[in-house]
């Protein structure tokens, strides 16, 4: 017989609670408790015990049993398997490197020692979409100088041209004026600029992953001495990221491997 969704015994359970209660004497609390059902449905699987009745009975509700239902029932599932896969269809990784580097910045909390008017450090990471290869630092603000200072840094660091820079709307990438610092930069580099939805920073996940994975795997395990050697444990991350951390979104490849293997293909 066909199980209803709702049952909360199966057949073997209900014989199970019939024999501890009447012949071993377990108290209908600690069944309760062990099987995780109320009393009402205990009373009655006894009750049907006493007539050797331990099957699962027919639904009375009608709702559930009627055609209708079960119509409905299947296009919500349908319904929810269609939005999972359209999910899973925006998960991207782009063809080749450079193609696309996801950037974004956080607050860094102060070191020990600091006082209320030390002003805090920002981290700033970009990352590429093909191979995760990760470029970060730390910048004394979040200003357009600061992601500027950044971006030249990437710049003179990685080795294939860099076509678009994917970040958020604020301030430091973006603005209303043809001086912004950041903009200039992208533009005389030919980096054409692209922003997340506005108040949708989600949409940004790959830079926003990495920074958690920064925050947890090296700030929160390290006890920094000084801003420099703060500096200089994150260059010391940044490598081991790099050339040792596999990733899942590539195959188990670390970024460097990844690379190798773009640029120089095994033959066939």
């Amino acid at each position: 017989m066909t199980i209803h969704k709702r049952a909360r015994l199966t057949p073997i359970q209900r014989q199970e609670i019939f024999d501890k209660y009447f012949n071993k004497g377990v108290r209908i609390c600690d069944l309760q408790r062990q099987y995780s059902i109320s009393r009402p449905t205990i009373y009655r699987a006894l009750e049907r015990g006493r007539h050797k009745d331990f099957s699962i009975h027919k639904s009375i509700n009608k709702r559930f049993r009627c055609l209708e239902y079960g119509l409905k029932r299947l296009a919500k599932v349908e319904a929810e398997l269609e939005k999972k896969l359209k999910a899973q269809a925006k998960r991207y990784n782009k063809d080749y490197p450079g193609e696309m580097l996801h950037s974004d910045h956080t607050r860094l909390p102060l070191l020990r020692g600091g006082t209320p008017f030390t002003k805090p450090e920002h981290l700033f990471v970009a990352i590429d979409d093909f191979s995760r290869e990760l470029y970060a630092a730390i910048m004394p603000d979040k200003t357009q100088y600061s992601a500027t200072n950044f971006l030249k840094q990437v710049l003179e660091e990685c080795p294939y041209t860099i076509e678009i820079w994917y970040t958020d709307n604020g301030t430091g990438y973006r603005g209303n004026s043809k001086e912004h610092a950041f903009m200039k930069l992208c533009q005389g580099n030919k980096i054409e600029q692209r922003f997340t939805r506005v108040k949708t920073p989600r949409t940004n996940g790959k830079a926003e992953r990495v920074i958690r994975t920064i925050m947890e795997m090296w700030h929160n395990k390290t006890r920094f001495k000084s801003s420099v050697h703060r500096k200089q444990e994150l260059i010391r991350f940044v490598n081991y990221y790099n050339t040792v951390k596999p990733h899942k979104g590539i195959s188990n490849l670390t970024p460097m491997e990844k690379l190798i293997n773009y640029f120089y293909p095994k033959e066939l």
